[in-house]
C-alpha cells in the first residue's frame, strides 16, 4: 500500500470521467470502494471535493489516498505485455480518448485487429472486456494492420459504428500516419497513384502495382512528404492515406524506390545496404494522428505517441517530433 499521491492529469485524459480515470489506472478499486472515498474527501481535485463523474482535464492534480489495490501499469507496452495482461487492462493501457460515443486506441505492434490465420489475440476478440451492462459490445469501424501501430478508432454503440463507418466510406477522414524508410526520396512531397491488387504467396497475402484495367485491381493513392532526413540514407516520412487498400502505405513507399524499414513483406534486401547499428528490424510505420467527425457533431482529432522500437529510432537518429507537429500534422 502506497501513501498518498498527487497525479497530474495527462493530455490524452483530457474530459475523461473521474470513474474512468480511476477505473484505467486502478482497475483493482471497485465502485463502492471509490464512492465512499469520495463522500469522504479523501479523493480530491485540485484540492477541491468531486463527485465520481467529475470531467477532469490536462494539468488538474488528483489526490489519490492509500489504497489497497496495485496501480495500473504505467509506459509503453513492451511485447512481453501483450502475452502476460489481462484483457481489459491492456486495453485501458492503449487507451488515449474516450467518451459516451468512442473509443480512440494506441495499438501496438504486433497485435492484430481481427482474427485470422496463427491470430490468438486480437482486438475484436478483447473487445468483450468492455461489453456494457446492455450487452453491447464495442465495435471496430476501420483497420491496422498487425505490425503498424497507432491510432485505432473504436465505436461504443451501433449508432456511433455508422455513422464513424460512413465517414471512413466516404473519406471524410484525414489519417497521418509516420514511416521511416530507406534512403530519401528525390521529391521532398508528391502523390502516389497505382492501381493495387492482391496475390497469394506462401507467406500470405501480398499486394502489387497492377495495371490500370486488370482484373482485381483498386485504385490507390497516397500523399507524402519528407519531414526529415539521417545523410541519404534514411527518411523520416509522413504519409497520408487517401484511399484504404490493404498494405498501402507499404507498397506505394516501396512504389518510390524506399521501402519502409524493418517490413518483413516489401522490403527488398541489398547486399550493398548495411541495416543501421541501433535500428530494430520491425515494422516502422505508425498512425500517428486522426482527424475524423465525432458521432455527436464536431471533430474528434487524436495523437498517438510513437511505439518504443520507433522511439529508440527516432532517438538514435536525432529526429524532433516536436518540430513535425508544429509543422502542420495538428
Amino acid at each position: 500500500m502506497a501513501g498518498i499521491e498527487h497525479i497530474r492529469v495527462e493530455a490524452d485524459e483530457a474530459g475523461m470521467r473521474l470513474d474512468r480515470w480511476f477505473k484505467v489506472h486502478y482497475p483493482g478499486l471497485g465502485f463502492g470502494a471509490l464512492q465512499k472515498l469520495l463522500r469522504s474527501g479523501q479523493v480530491r481535485v485540485d484540492g477541491g471535493r468531486v463527485k465520481s463523474d467529475t470531467r477532469i482535464q490536462p494539468g488538474q492534480t488528483v489526490r489519490v489516498p492509500p489504497l489497497d489495490v496495485d496501480a495500473r501499469k504505467s509506459g509503453p507496452i513492451a511485447s512481453k505485455d501483450l502475452k502476460h495482461s489481462g484483457d481489459a487492462e491492456l486495453l485501458s493501457r492503449m487507451l488515449l480518448h474516450e467518451d459516451d460515443k468512442v473509443f480512440v486506441l494506441n495499438k501496438p505492434a504486433g497485435l492484430a485487429v481481427q482474427g485470422g490465420s496463427g491470430v490468438t489475440r486480437h482486438i475484436d476478440q478483447m473487445l468483450d472486456a468492455w461489453t456494457n451492462q446492455k450487452g453491447e459490445k464495442p465495435r471496430l469501424v476501420h483497420r491496422l494492420d498487425r505490425d503498424t501501430s497507432g491510432v485505432l478508432v473504436i465505436a461504443r454503440t451501433r449508432g456511433a459504428a455508422q455513422k464513424l463507418t460512413a465517414a471512413f466510406r466516404e473519406r471524410d477522414t484525414k489519417k497521418t500516419y509516420w514511416a521511416l524508410v530507406k534512403g530519401v526520396p528525390r521529391k521532398r512531397e508528391d502523390k502516389i497513384s497505382t492501381w493495387l491488387v492482391k496475390e497469394q504467396t506462401p507467406d500470405g497475402d501480398r499486394m502489387r502495382v497492377a495495371r490500370h484495367g486488370e482484373e482485381g485491381a483498386d485504385h490507390a493513392v497516397s500523399y507524402y512528404r519528407v519531414v526529415e532526413a539521417a545523410a541519404q540514407r534514411l527518411a523520416w516520412l509522413e504519409m497520408e492515406p487517401y484511399t484504404g487498400r490493404t498494405h498501402q502505405l507499404r507498397v506505394h513507399a516501396l512504389h518510390i524506390g524506399h521501402p519502409i524499414i524493418g517490413d518483413p513483406k516489401y522490403f527488398i534486401d541489398d547486399p550493398n545496404w548495411d541495416f543501421p547499428g541501433g535500428v530494430q528490424k520491425r515494422l516502422h510505420l505508425h498512425a500517428r494522428h486522426i482527424d475524423i467527425p465525432h458521432p455527436s457533431g464536431g471533430r474528434l482529432k487524436v495523437t498517438a505517441p510513437l511505439p518504443p522500437h520507433m522511439m529508440q529510432s527516432w532517438n538514435l537518429l536525432g529526429f524532433d517530433q516536436a518540430a513535425a507537429d508544429q509543422n502542420g500534422e495538428q
